[in-house]
């Protein structure tokens, strides 16, 4: 079931996904539609690209995903490849029904992305069988590598350990981002060797990483990128006390960036450096008015 010759490549042959990711957030225009601002947007990767980042993620929960038209998550992952100029740009592909899924999944390979990432289906709780179809359903019709998102506090569907050691097996899944906030599986999963594991929870990079972790995929790597750009590549190097210097300056900030739904506060953050506007579609709310001062005076002291 999980044979896909067409991609049969050995781990050794696979891209390597090493390394800090931004999962780019999708800034909106202050209008009546809060359209997408494309021009920010370009901006932004064009920021981040200067710092040493691996490689971007558009249209992930970071970038609002849920809230763009099929079309606008098109035109985003255009923007950020063009401005990215070579680096790697994973595309994030979520929904319910393997179906519409995959149609979607395969429209948008189209326009080149490095990767998909992609979560469990939501709302349904599928069984763990369920989740084994669904992944190995995409992966076979991906011409692109795929990641799985491990995010059961957003979809609603836990992935067990032993299923995603059985997806491991599929040549064109190649990695994790680990949200899942289960300890004994992301040390299973790194164990194994076969799935390159990327943090997804911006204050467990540090373990992650020691442990043998690629990498991470992190919201607060936009307001810090240099920071953990250095904390990836210290644990690297085995320069320990400087990692762990950096993850507790890091901390603070990640405790501030998550204090409501992200992307709430890291748009706040944005928009108080000057570039971005703090605005985010329905149902998505701004932060409450103590967040925001909060995040202005961080900002005012940086």
């Amino acid at each position: 079931m999980l044979e896909n010759s067409s991609t049969n490549l050995s781990n050794h042959e696979r891209p390597s996904y090493a390394g800090i990711w931004v999962p780019i957030v999708t800034p909106f225009a202050d209008d009546a539609a809060r359209s997408v601002d494309y021009g920010a947007l370009y901006t932004l990767v064009v920021r981040y690209r200067a710092l040493g980042v691996a490689g971007f993620v558009a249209c992930g929960s970071t970038g609002e995903a849920a809230a763009l038209t099929d079309q606008e998550q098109a035109d985003v992952l255009d923007t950020v490849r063009a401005a990215a100029d070579g680096l790697p740009v994973v595309m994030g592909v979520s929904g319910s029904a393997l179906a519409s899924v995959r149609e979607r999944m395969l429209r948008l390979a189209e326009h080149r992305p490095a990767a998909f990432l992609i979560p469990a289906p939501s709302y349904i709780r599928p069984s763990q069988r369920g989740i084994i179809e669904y992944f190995t359903a995409l992966a076979d019709a991906s011409p692109a590598p795929v990641l799985l998102y491990d995010i059961p506090y957003r979809t609603g569907a836990n992935i067990d350990t032993e299923t995603l050691l059985a997806l491991a097996a599929h040549p064109n899944i190649h990695g994790i981002k680990d949200c899942g906030g289960d300890a004994d599986k992301t040390q299973r999963l790194i164990a194994d060797g076969r799935l390159q594991v990327l943090a997804g929870e911006d204050a467990q990079v540090f373990g992650t990483l020691c442990a043998g972790g690629v990498g991470a995929i992190i919201a607060a790597a936009h307001v810090r990128t240099e920071l953990f750009v250095e904390m990836a590549r210290a644990v690297q190097e085995q320069r320990l006390n400087d990692a762990r210097r950096l993850h507790h300056a890091l901390a603070p900030v990640i405790r501030l960036l998550f204090a409501e739904t992200n992307p709430g506060p890291l748009k706040a953050w944005l928009a108080a450096e000057g570039l971005i506007r703090n605005v985010l579609r329905a149902p998505m709310m701004g932060v409450s008015e103590g967040v925001g001062r909060e995040l202005v005076e961080v900002v005012g002291r940086v």
